[in-house]
């Protein structure tokens, strides 16, 4: 459900017999599930079958099989790429308990993986000794002692961090960041590289690098407005981020072209195409049809009024039928 369906919902007051109904509907749900889930026990006391149920296709990433949709994290830090007014309201949301909450309910419905980076590794771990199951998989740059701590964490792989890869690419610098690969190579875990533009996973690829996979955004959203003048031929550009509408098509060809794994992501534009179900429907189906069976996506989840994360794995179990391991 969008905010928009939340709304016009909430605007439309059920009677009292229908509130009776809906809670005593609820609570039959609830009583069906195991006592330790219906507590706060989290998606880790589901029964073996319901897990079974719940599993999304897999894909492989070294010798981890991973669901082919991951929970993101700009939700759960505030990064909307929306406005400061969004980016309050979900830092306000999603406290750690919060937090906690939505993965059990990843879990629950068969999302088995969660990318974040440094800052959550702790969390992360807590979130473990309680119950969570679920990988955990990082972006992150600069200071290698991060790279033993995200090990330590329990984090099995890291990207180079899309910003700073394209910032480097951009001055001709890509090559800088090998020595950062190389380190997380060495330390045991999963190696790859985050980008927003194709050109990066061209570069790469023609250059032959030790890789497991790629994060790959669909949309190039940091062009300057210098860029952006020379390409849509036109004037006044809007201040805040563009996201066009051919720039999936071109990402998707440049993940056609690898052979290995990538992840997808930002393929609702930012919660721009959030707004109406049949939009992220499309994007869905578009992404899921246009990456290889070894592919998988990532989303951001903001599940304040209404339950994303069933929703999202509705949609992969419709479109990403696919399982690669």
């Amino acid at each position: 459900m969008t905010l928009n369906e939340h709304n016009e919902l909430r605007s439309g007051q059920p009677s009292d017999q229908r509130r009776g109904d809906a809670r005593r509907d609820f609570l039959k749900k609830v009583g069906a599930l195991p006592v330790a889930l219906a507590a706060g026990g989290g998606a880790s006391m589901v029964s073996a079958a319901q897990t079974e149920s719940a599993k999304l296709p897999q894909i492989k990433l070294g010798p981890y099989s991973f669901s082919r949709l991951i929970c993101g994290n700009n939700c759960f830090g505030g990064g909307s790429h929306l406005s400061t007014f969004v980016n309050i309201e979900m830092r306000k949301y999603y406290t750690p308990e919060q937090i906690l909450k939505t993965l059990r309910r990843c879990e629950q419905v068969g999302i088995n993986c969660w990318q974040s980076g440094l800052g959550n590794v702790e969390m992360y771990r807590d979130f473990v000794d309680q119950g969570l199951k679920m990988h955990y998989i990082a972006i992150s740059a600069g200071d290698p002692a991060g790279i033993l701590k995200l090990k330590q964490g329990g984090c099995i792989a890291i990207a180079h961090h899309g910003e700073v890869t394209d910032n480097l690419f951009k001055q001709g610098k890509i090559d800088d960041i090998q020595d950062y690969l190389k380190r997380v190579r060495d330390a045991g875990l999963l190696v790859g590289v985050s980008t927003h533009m194709p050109a990066v996973v061209d570069a790469i690829e023609s250059k032959g690098w030790d890789l497991d996979y790629y994060m790959t955004c669909v949309y190039e959203r940091h062009r300057s407005r210098e860029q952006l003048k020379e390409l849509l031929g036109y004037t006044p550009i809007p201040e805040r981020e563009v996201y066009l509408e051919e720039d999936p098509p071109r990402m998707f060809k440049a993940i056609q072209q690898t052979e290995r794994p990538c992840l997808a992501f930002k393929f609702l534009a930012a919660g721009r195409l959030s707004d109406r179900r049949q939009w992220v429907e499309r994007a869905f189906r578009q992404t899921y049809e246009s990456i290889k069976p070894t592919d998988g996506a990532i989303v951001g989840i903001y599940d304040r009024y209404s339950d994303q994360p069933a929703e999202n794995a509705a949609f992969v179990k419709r479109f990403g039928t696919i399982d690669a391991t």
